[in-house]
């Protein structure tokens, strides 16, 4: 599908199901509009990415990946304020009607003004994947089997499902940790979670940023990736911070010694949370890249959900200690397990047949 229509459809139907939902009074239609509202919000990155692939060369790609997904941080930071300064004057009904009816306007801005490829406004196109055969079709084109049977699919989506899991064990648990096991105060936990973002925002653009350098030195080839070099050393980097997230503060802990802890972990967590779904994009034949993408993101999500109740009930029954040792020797493991694949073959999809 065109990502501007599949885009811009969404948007319009997150804007509808938030108006709908300020009208409504039941649980039943809550949840109903709760999961249409989840469901259309799904629509946005893949399509972001895809035109992303189509106008940027590649050694430019992770950067402005990097740039667009801090949007999300940005939305995350100023969204609850915004929120909340809203609900002051008027109530919550106002307040989700208002947000709906600003991004069914939005949707019809971003229908105008993205453009799927450079062609579309006269310009030559970069992405190679888009050049037609004799009969219209692309010659790269790949079967979504094809791309399935990839393994390097699988080992972005495992490694993209432990870090996002690890990443969220600390955005949703870590607080608990300072407060409950380490006595530090509710401000210092609110100061940690506020240096982990900033730390992730900055992570995700150098993320970008120099893995982009290193694509510009080598380029792309179909075995390895100069990408894993900086994944890899920032997912050790999630790893010691976190050995020293959970060894070496206590209740007399300086209380910037916690606030860099949680800088650095946030921008070793963040980065590679940016470089999996730029590696995903760009590692995915021309035809199936928002799919390849939304695959090792659903991965991510279960991560996610394994950082919830199942993470909580090792907590549960030992501690926030052990709960966040076992967090770490996860991260390590699929630390070690991704050096040892690195050189795998990277691109997905079939294998091209040698004209003579």
């Amino acid at each position: 599908m065109s990502a501007r229509w599949l885009f811009s459809s969404g948007l319009l139907l997150v804007g509808v199901v938030n108006v709908v939902f300020s009208w409504s009074s039941t649980v039943t239609v809550f949840s109903g509009l709760w999961f249409l509202n989840g469901l259309a919000q799904g629509l946005g990155w893949p399509p972001c990415g895809k035109v992303l692939r189509k106008w940027f060369e590649p050694s430019q790609f992770g950067t402005w990946w990097a740039i667009l997904s801090t949007s999300m941080n940005l939305a995350g930071g100023l969204g609850p304020i915004v929120a909340a300064l809203m609900a002051l004057r008027y109530d919550w009904r106002t307040t989700l009607s208002v947000s709906g009816f600003i991004c069914v306007g939005a949707s019809f801005v971003c229908l105008v003004l993205i453009k799927n490829e450079p062609s579309d406004v006269g310009l030559p196109n970069i992405e190679p994947g888009t050049m037609k055969g004799k009969k219209g079709s692309s010659r790269d084109d790949s079967t979504l089997a094809e791309l399935l049977l990839s393994p390097y699919l699988w080992v972005l989506s495992t490694g993209y499902l432990v870090v996002f899991g690890v990443k969220t064990c600390c955005t949703d648990w870590g607080q608990l940790f300072l407060i409950q096991e380490r006595g530090q105060s509710a401000l210092v936990g609110s100061s940690y979670m506020s240096a982990l973002e900033i730390g992730g925002l900055v992570g995700s653009i150098a993320a970008g940023y120099l893995s982009d350098r290193a694509v510009a030195r080598v380029g792309l080839s179909s075995y390895g990736n100069p990408r894993h070099v900086l994944l890899l050393s920032m997912m050790a980097g999630m790893s010691a911070s976190m050995y020293l997230f959970r060894v070496t503060i206590t209740s007399d802990s300086p209380k910037l010694w916690i606030l860099i802890l949680g800088a650095i972990f946030g921008f070793s967590s963040y980065g590679p949370i940016a470089l999996f779904g730029v590696i995903a994009n760009e590692s995915a034949p021309s035809n199936l890249c928002g799919t390849s993408h939304a695959i090792v993101a659903l991965l991510a999500n279960v991560g996610g959900f394994l950082a919830g109740l199942p993470f909580s009930t090792i907590a549960k029954h030992y501690s926030w200690a052990t709960a966040f040792w076992v967090a770490e020797i996860t991260c390590v493991i699929s630390t070690i397990a991704f050096f040892l694949l690195r050189n795998i073959r990277t691109k997905m999809g079939r294998i091209p047949k040698k004209i003579d």
